[in-house]
């Protein structure tokens, strides 16, 4: 009797226990909604990216630096390896996410503190497979885009921009102005980089 009695007491303390940690979740990730909504950036561009290679986080750092702006990057829960970018091997993740598994949405481990107070977002990634990493398109679906200015801006081996950018425009609502986007080389200086973009600001 005893035995059974001290088993239903720890079963009891085991519920309350795990109500008391779902409670606690929640509590915090509303803290974390009410962060992101009441932080208010003071600067009204933002350089957003995503880089494995570093060629594309050199791009946006210039980016940034040229515009005055501020900078995220958006990184993978699950970090992608060598191996998974292996475009020869057509099981690397990157080969089925790009070409298999197109409806794929990779995780992002952080959010944008006061993302609905930008007015301009410039989005930087590589190309793979002629078109953005899925986790770009992750990015896109996770904010809304309503009224906002996008300007996309790439880098690749040859591949242009056109694809990805038509396809990513299908993601954000039709009050997002899109200005059409460029390829950069990793040889372009950053005052091709410089001027190109003052070119593009909304005025």
């Amino acid at each position: 009797m005893r035995k059974f009695l001290a088993i239903s007491i720890f079963l009891m303390i085991a519920l309350m226990l795990t109500a008391c940690s779902e409670t606690v979740n929640e509590q915090s990730k509303m803290e974390i909604k009410n962060n992101e909504d009441s932080f208010k950036p003071s600067k009204e561009i933002l350089v957003a990216y995503f880089s494995c290679t570093g060629k594309t986080k050199n791009l946006a750092e210039i980016a940034a630096n040229v515009l005055d702006a501020d900078i995220f990057e958006i990184k993978p829960k699950v970090p992608y390896t060598k191996e998974d970018l292996d475009i020869h091997n057509d099981n690397s993740r990157s080969t089925v996410e790009m070409k298999y598994d197109v409806k794929t949405r990779p995780e992002i481990v952080d959010k944008v503190p006061g993302f609905k107070y930008y007015k301009t977002i410039v989005l930087a990634y590589p190309i793979w497979w002629n078109d953005a990493p899925r986790i770009i398109d992750t990015f896109i679906e996770s904010y809304d885009f309503s009224d906002k200015t996008v300007i996309p801006i790439c880098t690749s081996g040859k591949s242009d921009i056109v694809t990805s950018e038509n396809f990513l425009k299908t993601l954000t609502p039709n009050s997002t102005k899109w200005i059409d986007g460029k390829r950069f080389d990793v040889n372009d200086s950053p005052d091709e980089v410089k001027t190109w973009l003052e070119s593009k600001m909304p005025q």
